[in-house]
């Protein structure tokens, strides 16, 4: 199983940003996928998560209405859309799915600073 983030960077206040987690070694149109965060001297937290076939979501109340999780079954990938960024949001954010045990990806930093 491999997850591969990528997307990140410097962004100001207000701004976007889209993640992407590329997937592979598994059978992704079947699993649940999710995405978390880590800021600097906090716990990994839950941003957003998505059912296997993309038909439920959810997220931390902390970014509802701001950010979007999708996914592409075709092409091995989930998204997080993020709107409305705020310095708060800075952390590092991995990919996540559990198969048997759980898989993270390397991570994608984002820092959302004027």
């Amino acid at each position: 199983v491999q997850l591969v983030e990528s997307g990140g960077g410097l962004v100001q206040p207000g701004g976007s940003l889209r993640l992407s987690c590329a997937a592979s070694g598994f059978t992704f149109s079947r699993n649940p996928m999710s995405w978390y965060r880590q800021a600097p001297g906090k716990e990994r937290e839950l941003v957003a998560a998505i059912s296997s076939a993309g038909i439920t979501t959810d997220y931390a109340d902390s970014v509802k209405g701001r950010f979007t999780i999708s996914r592409d079954n075709a092409k091995n990938t989930v998204y997080l859309q993020m709107n409305s960024l705020k310095t708060e949001d800075t952390a590092v954010y991995y990919c996540y799915t559990w198969y048997g045990s759980a898989y993270w990806g390397q991570g994608t930093q984002v820092t959302v600073s004027s």
